[in-house]
């Protein structure tokens, strides 16, 4: 009973913490000239390099994902052999982390009136590990190879064994980042 307490107070704390998109870009740059893109090979590096996390099937979801928002944005896949206006490179960088999680039992009720009544109280404080997952997109000039724009967001890892989950997940948070290209 006290480990789904536990889980459930960290499960909360989490889904509070709202997800901080951050961007980075060269101010400097003309983004509307950019209309083509194409992969700055490899296009999907993961960190830790571990292949319980390196996948076929993650990097092809991370690709369409990217693929499917910057043809959102107007721009269109490089003619094959040819290099894009833009490279891009995404990371999958994956670390596991720690919460201090409290839980108080017992104490006191009622109220100066009626007097109080209860047993004393007890707080019990467990670490609880998890793993959060965070997606880098980097777009570099094709012609210079220097950075222009730099997206990233994190999320808690889900160990969830359907694909479409992890699809939808993928989707959405390359959704996230790219939502602010080009700048305004």
């Amino acid at each position: 009973m006290f480990r789904r307490l536990a889980l459930l107070a960290v499960a909360a704390l989490l889904s509070a913490c709202a997800t901080q998109v951050n961007h980075d870009f060269d101010a400097s740059r003309d983004f509307s000239a950019y209309r083509s893109w194409s992969w700055k090979e490899p296009a999907l590096q993961y960190r830790p390099d571990d292949p319980r996390i390196k996948s076929d099937l993650t990097e092809q979801r991370v690709r369409q994902s990217v693929a499917d928002q910057l043809d959102q944005r107007g721009l269109r896949p490089a003619a094959s052999g040819t290099r894009g206006d833009l490279s891009v490179q995404t990371y999958l960088i994956v670390e596991e982390r720690q919460q201090q999680v409290t839980t108080n039992y017992g104490g006191a009720w009622g109220n100066p009136w009626n007097g109080y009544w209860g047993g004393p109280m007890y707080n019990e404080t467990r670490n609880v590990s998890y793993k959060v997952a965070t997606i880098q997109i980097d777009l570099l000039d094709g012609k210079d190879g220097k950075l222009v724009w730099r997206g990233s967001d994190e999320q808690m890892l889900s160990h969830s064994p359907n694909p479409a989950d992890r699809s939808a997940a993928i989707r959405e948070t390359v959704g996230r980042i790219l939502a602010n290209y080009p700048p305004r």
